[in-house]
């Protein structure tokens, strides 16, 4: 047996001093990990040398704690640039993970301690690793379910969207629903003809899919076309009046158009689940679980390790339960509740649940919605559209509603979280806060949030802070909306208040990220960019002076939404501690050039100290 002596470099390039026992032409390999070195032993196989290997092994574990003794962890990554988002330690080469929880964040040497014979040691090779993605507002279900509909999205006229409809319809059964999903008339290259308010009337629609109901939402998800089948199946009718925050919008003879706003949709919905009303449970089960396996792809290739899930029914959290309790849950969800006041009188108590099935499911919050959006021009302001001097949008629901959901909320120890972006909204769900939290002195720290708070009233912006409401936002909306934004509030509603993430962060107020998936694509990096560069498609900026610094935007998607979510003390960072939640990044958001965060992908994204996705090769031992 001889011992060949390699170089020892801390864990450079090649990342750990090798020392060999080589005996070239035996069939055996045995490979040491410690804290020390790398150990490649082909030994002769003789029991001399075999004692002899053993008493080596034993020799080198005894030597591997540094300062003291060191339980070794099931994966080390090394070699990286790791930004931790917290303030005690910014910046690391290395972390070491034991299980699903981070027990160590420092320099090569200091990790190397926690090596191993069966840790697994990932190179990073300089890439940079950041706290996972946490999405801060989206539809989770929504998000699978749109996967397996008409992605309309990317459509840049409504010929083509029309053309799409009738492919669908040519392999469709007579009678089968056709489902869109994503469009935006303010994103097309032509004004729809013939139109109404910029939306498009059914004619065409109909035409394309005479014997096939069709229905296509819009990206914001508050409004939705339906075609002359669909609308049959509903009932509407010229005599069908507009229900309490909708708008059913009308040919110049009284005949709907085909174009529902808010709440008017809800009857083609309906009309849809009526249809499907055949299913079983265990198909519509089926159903919700392919949702399920989409959405959580889609999340964990894109970086998102934590899902803020806006508004889910008691039975969508049984799902999500169930999943738990299966080990199934491929991804953490933290969950607002969707349904009414009576129901939530009834059954509330029952469904909080907290870091259920290891720490993948919680559920400890309300969702409410007080009016529609901007794009649709159901957003509840002060003041009418520029664009539409007749209106001032929709309330979406009553003022006394949302005081009872709050009163409930606080006496049962649930956050309220309420979607509202016109001026008005904002400030009357401010006004109820405000109220039942004086009702509740005893009550504090209740982090009730409002969902988007896209266009402030000045005058409003300091009482997020004043109340410790937070306003959990998505930069993307800002450039997505932004080319449209003046035509619709004008100029001066636009500066004082729209997307004013600065503002209101001067002000003390925690502002949480996220991308309102599926109303825009999950990826954290698309969501990013806007909020550094507030970029619209032109090339101009939208109120720079509003932009995030790039640490400001990091924060806002990982600490900032677990402290939106009470979870601060488990995620949000990379600290000795917390849940082993972690992604790989392909360029250093943090420092390359803005063009180039764009081209950014997700090289690993790891879950409770598991590899749950690997988008790209890196060196491991």
């Amino acid at each position: 047996m001889c011992l060949r002596r390699m170089s020892m470099d801390n864990f450079g390039k090649r990342g750990i001093m090798r020392t060999v026992f080589a005996n070239d032409t035996s069939p055996y390999l045995l490979t040491l990990r410690t804290g020390l070195a790398a150990f490649v032993i082909r030994p002769r196989v003789t029991k001399c040398n075999l004692l002899l290997v053993a008493g080596f092994m034993l020799m080198i574990l005894s030597h591997t704690a540094i300062g003291g003794q060191v339980t070794f962890a099931s994966l080390v990554l090394v070699n990286g640039k790791i930004v931790t988002v917290d303030g005690n330690q910014p910046e690391a080469q290395a972390v070491a993970i034991r299980g699903d929880t981070i027990v160590a964040v420092g320099s090569n040497y200091q990790i190397r301690a926690y090596c191993g014979p069966r840790t697994r040691m990932i190179d990073l090779q300089g890439n940079l690793a950041i706290p996972g993605f946490i999405e801060g507002h989206g539809h989770f279900l929504h998000l699978g379910f749109s996967k397996m509909e008409l992605d309309l999205s990317k459509a840049r006229t409504w010929d083509g969207i029309v053309t799409m409809v009738k492919e669908a319809a040519q392999k469709a059964r007579p009678g089968e629903w056709i489902i869109g999903d994503g469009w935006h008339q303010e994103k097309w290259d032509t004004i729809p003809r013939p139109n109404i308010e910029g939306y498009p009337t059914h004619e065409l629609l109909s035409e394309a899919s005479p014997q096939n109901p069709v229905m296509l939402r819009h990206a914001s998800g508050h409004a939705l076309l339906a075609n002359a089948m669909a609308m049959e199946r509903a009932g509407i009718t010229n005599f069908t009046t507009d229900p309490a925050g909708g708008r059913i919008l009308r040919l110049a003879g009284g005949d709907p158009a085909g174009v529902f706003i808010d709440t008017a949709g809800d009857a083609i919905e309906k009309a849809l689940e009526e249809d499907k009303g055949g299913r079983t449970p265990g198909q519509i089960e089926e159903e919700k679980r392919r949702a399920v396996e989409l959405a959580v792809h889609d999340c964990l290739s894109k970086g998102v390790t934590s899902f803020q899930d806006a508004g889910a029914t008691f039975e969508d959290i049984e799902l999500f339960r169930k999943l738990t309790e299966e080990g199934k849950l491929g991804i953490r969800l933290w969950v607002m509740i969707g349904e009414n006041n009576e129901d939530l009188e009834e059954c509330l108590p029952e469904y909080k649940m907290i870091d259920v099935g290891n720490k993948r499911l919680t559920v400890r919050a309300i969702k409410r919605l007080m009016d529609g959006a901007l794009g649709s021009r159901s957003a509840w302001l002060l003041e009418p559209y520029s664009d539409l001097p007749n209106s001032t949008g929709l309330n979406t629901m009553s003022i006394e509603s949302l005081r009872e959901t709050a009163r409930l909320a606080i006496e049962n120890g649930f956050q309220l979280c309420t979607h509202a972006i016109g001026d008005r909204a904002n400030r009357e769900v401010l006004n109820v806060y405000e109220q039942v939290m004086k009702e509740h002195p005893g009550s504090f720290d209740v982090r009730w949030r409002i969902e988007h708070a896209q266009h402030v009233a000045a005058c409003d912006i300091p009482r997020f802070g004043e109340l410790g409401v937070i306003a959990a936002m998505q930069s993307v909306h800002c450039t997505s909306d932004g080319p449209w934004v003046i035509e619709r509030i004008g100029e001066k509603r636009a500066q004082e208040g729209a997307y004013v993430w600065q503002k209101l962060t001067k002000s003390g107020v925690i502002v949480a990220n996220g991308t309102d998936a599926p109303v825009e694509d999950v990826n954290p990096i698309a969501n990013f960019y806007a909020a550094i560069t507030r970029m619209l498609p032109d090339g101009t900026l939208f109120y720079p002076e509003e932009r995030m610094a790039r640490e400001q935007a990091l924060t806002s998607y990982t600490m900032n939404c677990a402290y939106a979510a009470f979870e601060e003390d488990i995620k949000g960072s990379i600290t000795p501690g917390k849940l082993a939640d972690v992604v790989v990044l392909s360029k250093d958001i943090m420092t390359v050039p803005e063009q180039e965060i764009l081209e950014t992908k997700v090289v690993y994204t790891i879950l409770g100290g598991e590899v749950v996705y690997q988008g790209g090769p890196l060196y491991e031992r």
